[in-house]
């Protein structure tokens, strides 16, 4: 089976793009360190998993069309990325940056995995993503997103421990408590602003 050198390149750049996950893993990496941000790039690459699941059997195009089900969704995850903002600002669980907080990989993945798993825009960006290089003349439909994920998934992952590493040595420099202090202020005024927008734009 060939895969489409478009969807590689189109797949990069969509991975490239910051996102919620980038944030999350690079705001762990600064404040954790690189095992702390290899779980946050883990548990950001299984939320990928529902979206996928969801393009598989359909879902996607239901929750599209759906209002109800789409804006319940919505607003979850933008309470979500808020409540992020707010123990971010508090420096508390699994944003903190505080070195002296024990890293608990679980509940860092945990947290990366709900920031997508949350996002509803996710499940119609793979309805209208992976389609776009299937071959629909195949009896292997099922099989070619199946593996056309996969390699999104890999690619995810690889570019956010790269994202997270890039991270930790940036951290590595900038360890002074006034210097922690505004990077803990800008990173939850991103996650405020990235959940005020998922709440207030449209499918």
């Amino acid at each position: 089976m060939t895969i489409p050198t478009e969807f590689l390149i189109a797949a990069l750049i969509v991975v490239l793009i910051p996102g919620t996950g980038v944030l999350y893993t690079v705001a762990t990496g600064i404040g954790r360190g690189f095992r702390a941000s290899v779980a946050a790039a883990f548990g950001c690459t299984l939320g990928i998993l529902p979206a996928i699941f969801a393009a598989l059997l359909g879902l996607s195009a239901i929750l599209h069309t759906g209002a109800l089900a789409y804006t319940v969704l919505k607003y979850a995850g933008a309470a979500y990325l808020i409540y992020l903002a707010w123990q971010t600002w508090n420096d508390r669980g699994p944003v903190s940056l505080s070195r002296d907080v024990p890293i608990n990989p679980f509940q860092i993945a945990r947290t990366g995995m709900l920031i997508n798993v949350l996002n509803p825009k996710l499940s119609v960006f793979f309805l209208a993503f992976l389609p776009q290089f299937v071959d629909p003349a195949s009896a292997q439909v099922t099989a070619q997103m199946i593996l056309l994920s996969a390699i999104f998934m890999a690619m995810t992952f690889a570019v956010f421990l790269l994202y997270g590493a890039l991270a930790t040595a940036a951290g590595k420099g900038l360890r002074s408590p006034r210097v922690t202090a505004w990077i803990r202020r800008i990173a939850a005024g991103a996650f405020a602003g990235l959940g005020l927008r998922l709440a207030t734009t449209d499918p």
